[in-house]
């Protein structure tokens, strides 16, 4: 199976992927065999890989070659002389095969037009899980203008890796495609450049790649400011030549003083780059004569011991700047570089910076994440060694390395410092948010707007409809559909993560609450106002504005509409103010009703003196339907105002209800359904049947053909036996429904019994 390829045209090329034309013939032969030579030095850095993985890395080449035949870089170069770069810097990471084969294969999928199915059959899930990775990277745009911005997409952009080496594979070709961008057309230069400087070295210095992070930052300044980086270059030159003479002797007398205490130690030079130069010149206002720390020099020890007593003996043979001294040894960054910085006035006067750390030190401040290869592939006998890695993170990554080989779970590791529990999200005008993880689409709509969480109605990500509870996923793009009459649900609660959009949607079902309680109290003080001789309640003007202070001072409530609530939701008995209220209008002369109280008060049973309550189910949180028994339309039911939970409606046969009725009898009221409730009630019921295959399906059919809506299945967790009770929460309108269902399950093949959970009289 060969890679379909694109026919010549002048597109431009998807962002990272670097400059290139297309060759309307073969290639000159002098060119292929560059290409050719190319990858055979990519082959001699590999001596590190088994002779089977070497022969797999082979075969991607090859299949990459063939798939970029006849395409050019903008230097006239075969196109595959990018891919086989990539795979060299990687190569001196000492990534894995698997890693190399996506380097080499990297831009094939988004440039050459073959598939993830074709990566898959060739080379295996891994590899191309890997390349579909990058290809996802590839085609993110960043807006780097603003800073906030640059740093989110940075962090979403790490987020996305689901495997460290997707980012290893990405800085290694950002890092080529930098090496090259003089090739490119000029306009380019800038957004580039400034891509790179915002986005993927603060990346690469984030894994502790220095070495990676310094040549990032030095090509982005050169292409982003060249006459400044060329007038600083020859300030760097000149300074170098009148400074040689200075910094080798300082390097004479620090070999000298560790010889005479017998350390073996290896001295290298340091020189500061030149983008650190210009930052620091434009940052404090300095010339560039006023830079003093250009140079410096590196001691590497033998040990963490070593380090200490080193810095020791540098202090004995210069003075030491005061405050210039820094312990990443003892308290290591958050990458895993540790080293001793101090800085010490030598000849001359010139301050010159030391740094003190030991080889394995150096190799995690030049390789950082990617050091966690470097180690297994040339020092396996150090990784034992925690004192020589100094660093805790490191070392566990390494651990988790040696343990199962589980890139993912290494990668994951990684990000537990990089963002503990975030994930980064597009609104449709490209804004990134963070998240907590976990996160659902409720949570986002929230995280935009009150009133868009309120009103959301339902949501896409990526385009495609999804339900409300979906967790969100780095890089989704989602957008929310609103309506003018949606409002929160209850249900909400039950999935949402954040503190504000639990907070808001509280807030409005309290508020909804109230205003339904208010309802629910004025009705039920009216019902117990007949019962009291009153027709109507009275309204709050004239002299009966009087008596309403009254009646609130006694009920301790601030207004009228604060002890409707309090009624609706049990905090008041509603006979109790109804009787109070009665005295206080005959007090003030008012005349009761005789005939209308003869007829209320002994129309029914003295507990219930209060007045009936009609119920449809259009009652919203002030009215609650028992969970213990879950009454239907067609059940004999009861009213019960719990203190503070609003009205709680029980079948009147409930064994729960008739505790409370024999404790609290004053709380009962009456209650009844209206003649067609408007819908359907949830109720449950217990099937037993002979298990077997496919009995669950014949259970829901013969539901289903009662037209009662199932919706939540709840089984045994005992195990293998013959008979199994299944519990279903079904829907239904009524009670005659509800038998019709029972009906259907008695007479269905394999169920032994059917029943109502704590059934009714």
């Amino acid at each position: 199976m060969s890679p379909t390829l694109n026919s010549p045209t002048n597109k431009a090329p998807a962002a990272g992927s670097g400059p290139r034309t297309t060759a309307a013939a073969t290639p000159h032969p002098a060119a292929a065999n560059a290409a050719a030579a190319s990858f055979a030095g990519l082959m001699a850095k590999l001596d590190y890989l088994l002779p089977a993985d070497l022969e797999q890395v082979r075969m991607a080449y090859r299949f990459a070659d063939q798939a970029h035949l006849g395409q050019l870089r903008n230097s006239g170069e075969p196109y595959i002389t990018h891919p086989i770069a990539v795979a060299a810097q990687c190569a001196d990471w000492k990534l894995d095969a698997q890693a190399l084969m996506a380097a080499l294969l990297h831009d094939s999928m988004e440039d050459c037009g073959v598939t993830k199915i074709e990566l898959i059959e060739r080379f295996g899930s891994p590899v191309a899980e890997l390349v579909d990775g990058l290809t996802k990277l590839d085609k993110l745009h960043f807006n780097t203008r603003e800073e906030n911005q640059a740093e989110s997409f940075r962090k979403m952009l790490l987020a996305m890796a689901r495997d460290v080496r997707v980012i290893l594979i990405k800085l290694a070709d950002r890092t080529h495609n930098m090496r090259t961008l003089s090739e490119a057309p000029r306009e380019k230069w800038v957004r580039i450049a400034s891509e790179t400087l915002d986005i993927y070295a603060p990346i690469a210095h984030r894994l502790g790649l220095n070495l990676t992070y310094r040549e990032l930052q030095n090509l982005a300044f050169r292409h982003l400011r060249p006459w400044r980086y060329a007038i600083l270059s020859k300030a760097v030159a000149k300074a170098r030549s009148r400074r040689r003479d200075l910094i080798q002797k300082v390097q004479r007398d620090v070999e000298a003083a560790f010889a005479n205490h017998g350390m073996k130690v290896k001295i290298i030079g340091r020189e500061k780059t030149l983008y650190s130069i210009y930052k620091k010149m434009e940052e404090k206002h300095l010339s560039f004569a006023q830079v003093t720390d250009i140079y410096g020099l590196r001691v590497l020890t033998p040990g963490v011991i070593d380090c200490y007593t080193a810095l020791g003996l540098l202090h004995q043979l210069y003075k030491p700047v005061p405050g210039r001294f820094k312990d990443h040894i003892a308290i290591a960054k958050v990458n895993g570089y540790q080293s001793l910085h101090t800085t010490l006035v030598g000849p001359a006067g010139i301050s010159v910076e030391f740094q003190v750390r030991t080889e394995a030190m150096n190799i995690v401040a030049e390789s950082g994440v990617a050091a966690h290869w470097l180690y297994k592939a040339n020092a396996p006998s150090e990784m034992s060694n925690g004192d020589r890695l100094g660093s805790k993170w490191l070392q566990s990554l390494l651990d988790i390395q040696d343990e199962n080989r589980d890139a993912a779970e290494f990668w994951d590791h990684v990000k537990v410092d990089l963002f503990p529990d975030a994930v980064y999200v597009v609104t449709p005008k490209s804004q990134i948010m963070a998240l907590p993880r976990g996160a659902t689409v409720v949570d986002f709509a929230y995280a935009i707007h009150s009133n868009v969480g309120d009103k959301t109605q339902g949501a896409r990500i990526n385009g495609e409809q999804v339900p409300l509870r979906t967790e969100l996923r780095n890089g989704d793009l989602i957008e929310i559909v609103t309506a003018p009459d949606a409002t929160p649900n209850p249900a909400w609660l039950g999935f949402v993560r954040t503190a504000r959009a639990r907070s808001k949607i509280r807030h409005h079902l309290k508020t909804l609450a109230l205003a339904d309680s208010e309802s629910l109290g004025e009705k039920m003080l009216t019902q117990a106002l007949r019962a009291e001789g009153i027709e109507k309640t009275p309204e709050e003007t004239g002299k009966n504005k009087a008596i309403w202070e009254k009646l609130l001072r006694f009920s301790g409530n601030r207004s009228r509409a604060e002890l409707y609530a309090d009624i609706g939701m049990g905090k008041r008995i509603a006979s109790i103010v109804a009787k109070r209220l009665r005295a206080l209008l005959t007090d003030s002369g008012e005349t009761l009703d005789a005939v209308l109280l003869t007829r209320e008060r002994y129309a029914m049973n003295e507990t219930e003196a209060q007045g009936g309550i009609i119920l449809d189910g259009s009652e919203n949180a002030s009215v609650t339907y028992a969970p213990c028994c879950r009454p239907v339309p067609g059940d004999g039911i009861v009213g019960y105002l719990g203190r503070g939970e609003g009205l709680i409606v029980h079948t009147d046969s409930c064994s729960v209800a008739r505790k409370l009725k024999h404790k609290d009898s004053e709380r009962f009221i009456s209650v009844e359904w209206a003649d067609e409730p408007v819908r359907a009630f949830e109720t449950e019921i217990l099937v037993t049947v002979v298990n077997g295959k496919g009995v669950l399906a014949r259970v829901a059919a013969a539901l289903a053909a009662a037209e009662a809506d199932i919706t939540h299945i709840n089984m045994d967790n005992e195990g293998v036996q013959d008979a199994t009770v299944l519990g279903f929460l079904i829907a239904v309108r009524d009670r005659t429904q509800l038998e019709a269902a029972l009906r259907n399950l008695r007479k269905t093949a394999s169920v032994l019994k059917a029943q109502r959970a704590n059934a009714v009289d």
